[in-house]
């Protein structure tokens, strides 16, 4: 059986098929980097060009699609409708959606939200199985220079959230655990929502205290031009407005794992496992 991953050079795509690589399942990724993980089969182009994408279904039973971090509407209703024909004309039996992140319960007229909302809409709309994933956070961000360099230099951890919100940080790794299990197992459902995150929720403070920091709060306005660089001002725009929209949904990220069987990683047995865990001055003492 082939199994395809979409978006399977970033971050989390490469988590989900270094995962089942590692089982020694058949693995194509589909990216316009040319740089796959090691044992993945690559396909390369555009979610835009529906020869392409056809290509990278052609032949796969089961797929995980992460689409990347553009929310203009019509871009994504057009990358959208390009994996739903060519997941249909391959008749995949089980497609997991990266969601991305958390959804509200209703409707936010934010495009971060809303995109990925319709996505699932079209996807099953065409009788196609998907189960969605929602993740929460991700602490392998807090490697990026923005946030680790303060935490070395400064012994302070910021984020552009309250410093007393509760969020169920999780990993790239907690999140190609989730995909593989939705991928693989037979006994998670083919249809539906899963949340994926952290075993439990911590605050900015308590997280921060894990680190051996304080914690700052970041501006939102600041987080958002440190993004620019990296995604483009659209993008960053949108990212920030989810965490603009979870300081006042207060429960957003705060709910923890509920896929069967899944046991993502205790937060401070993953920082351990990090080779930068030692960054801030009072873990160095």
């Amino acid at each position: 059986m082939t199994y395809l991953v979409i978006g399977a050079t970033g971050a989390q795509g490469a988590a989900v098929a270094r995962r089942l690589v590692a089982e020694g399942r058949r693995v194509r990724g589909f990216a316009r980097s040319a740089t796959m993980p090691p044992g993945v089969e690559p396909v390369h182009g555009d979610l835009s060009d529906a020869a392409a994408v056809r290509a990278a279904f052609a032949g796969a039973r089961r797929a995980f699609v992460s689409l990347p971090p553009v929310y203009y509407s019509t871009v994504v209703s057009h990358y959208v409708a390009t994996i739903r024909e060519a997941a249909l004309a391959a008749g995949v039996d089980r497609l997991v959606f990266n969601v991305g992140t958390r959804l509200p319960a209703r409707e936010s007229g934010l495009a971060v939200f809303e995109t990925r909302r319709r996505a699932i809409r079209t996807l099953r709309d065409a009788g196609l199985p998907v189960l969605a994933l929602c993740p929460t956070l991700y602490l392998d961000d807090l490697a990026a220079p923005a946030v680790s360099g303060p935490l070395a230099e400064e012994g302070v951890l910021r984020c552009p959230l309250p410093a007393d919100l509760p969020v169920a940080w999780m990993s790239h790794d907690d999140l190609g655990a989730a995909a593989h299990a939705a991928l693989v197992r037979e006994d998670v459902p083919l249809h539906g929502s899963a949340r994926v995150g952290g075993p439990s929720a911590v605050t900015g403070d308590e997280l921060a205290a894990a680190f051996g920091a304080r914690y700052e709060p970041l501006d939102p306005m600041d987080f958002e031009a440190e993004l620019a660089g990296a995604l483009g001002i659209g993008a960053a725009s949108a990212v920030v407005s989810a965490y603009e929209w979870a300081a006042v949904d207060r429960t957003l990220y705060a709910a923890a794992h509920d896929l069967p069987g899944v046991r993502p990683a205790a937060l401070r047995s993953w920082i351990a496992a990090q080779p930068w865990a030692d960054l801030s001055p009072a873990c160095r003492r």
